[in-house]
């Protein structure tokens, strides 16, 4: 983040020193408890297989001298990976690592924070993306069926106003956002709009995608305002088709495959 100084220098303001003493700054506090870091690396390594279904976790004092923690650390780290049930605890503190595709449940990877805790297991951008498909598609064709006559036309509103948008692509993700939003509102499904909720808000532990990975769903206008057009015919067939269309221009393995919509 740009300093304050540094943005006066930038804006060409003369800058006046203020000579007068003042108090020693507190000690930055870090940003992640040493307890989720290494939660953040255990679980990267039963994740990714190094710790294989199986395998014990090291020994609570193994733990702290490798990683320079104190035991309450590695007690909070280890509770952490048994309420994912990425392991499993037995009476006197062992521990065997558990099957995770076979026992982890969406928790793992929601209401995670920081760079350390973005999970590293290949795919899981691309798999996060591809849930936003199902997720878009099912909640256009849920919506054209159920959302009333007022959340339609506010659907239809907001399409013709993310054509008045620059091309800018931060602006018109936040818009996009926005105008999903009254999609997922519109069908009525609290649990699309929990998940939608955990993808805009960064709740998934996963990388950012880039931002121009989405340029050409952001930049087709017109693909916006056919699906805004089926939702409000009450078209379902073709909204589910659009939308999954559209989203799909995110994914990368079906960027170069996806046709314009607006040219169907």
């Amino acid at each position: 983040m740009t300093s304050e100084l540094t943005g006066l220098l930038r804006g060409g303001h003369a800058l006046r020193v203020d000579s007068t003493p003042r108090p020693d700054p507190p000690a930055r506090l870090r940003r992640e408890p040493v307890s989720d870091q290494l939660f953040a690396r255990l679980r990267d390594q039963i994740l990714t297989g190094r710790i294989a279904p199986g395998d014990p976790l090291p020994s609570e004092r193994d733990l702290a001298t490798d990683y320079g923690v104190n035991r309450h650390a590695v007690r909070e780290a280890v509770k952490r990976l048994q309420q994912c049930r990425l392991i499993e605890v037995f009476q006197g503190g062992r521990t065997r690592a558990l099957d995770w595709r076979r026992t982890a449940g969406l928790d793992l990877v929601v209401d995670v924070r920081g760079p350390l805790d973005a999970i590293s297991v290949p795919g899981v951008v691309h798999d996060a993306l591809e849930m936003r498909v199902c997720i878009g598609a099912d909640a256009a064709r849920l919506c054209a069926l159920r959302g009333s006559a007022d959340q339609r036309a506010a659907i239809v509103a907001e399409a013709n106003a993310y054509a008045e948008l620059g091309p800018d692509l931060m602006e018109l993700s936040i818009a996009d956002v926005a105008w999903w939003r009254l999609i997922i509102e519109g069908c009525g499904n609290l649990a699309y709009l929990l998940s939608f909720n955990s993808l805009v808000y960064g709740a998934i532990a996963m990388e950012e995608p880039p931002l121009d990975l989405r340029s050409a769903e952001l930049l087709d206008v017109e693909a916006h305002r056919a699906l805004a057009e089926r939702i409000a015919r009450q078209d379902a067939s073709a909204a589910e088709r659009l939308a999954r269309e559209l989203l799909s221009r995110s994914v990368p393995e079906l960027v170069e495959k996806v046709e314009p919509a607006s040219a169907r």
